[in-house]
């Protein structure tokens, strides 16, 4: 009863930019972290950044002061805006939220289906 749909994925040029979205809905009481994965062909998927619901962040090394993470509490909803990209960007991403449902007391993790980036020349 919780569901999690990205957007703004595609193909961009080295040194573009993307924005994606990720909106959650359903049975959510509330939602703690939010956050941003990202997993390459061959490769394990990794941390891409975090952020609580008190707005602190957490960013991988390999995208500090490139990609910036936010998020509109009234619409369940995180960004990424992904800067200065570059070719060793190009995965999957998906987005990810720890949620309380209604009812619970509980919480659980959620993922979205993710969002293809590809950066290419």
């Amino acid at each position: 009863q919780v569901q999690l749909v990205e957007s703004g994925g595609g193909l961009v040029q080295p040194g573009g930019s993307l924005r994606l979205s990720c909106v959650a809905s359903g049975s959510i009481f509330r939602i703690n972290g939010m956050g941003w994965y990202r997993q390459a062909p061959g490769k394990q998927r990794e941390l891409v950044a975090v952020i609580s619901s008190g707005g602190n962040t957490n960013y991988a090394d390999s995208v500090k002061g490139r990609f910036t993470i936010s998020r509109d509490h009234a619409k369940n909803t995180v960004y990424l805006q992904m800067n200065s990209l570059k070719p060793e960007d190009t995965a999957v991403y998906y987005c990810n939220a720890n949620v309380r449902r209604i009812g619970r007391v509980f919480s659980d993790d959620y993922w979205g289906q993710g969002t293809q980036v590809t950066v290419s020349s």
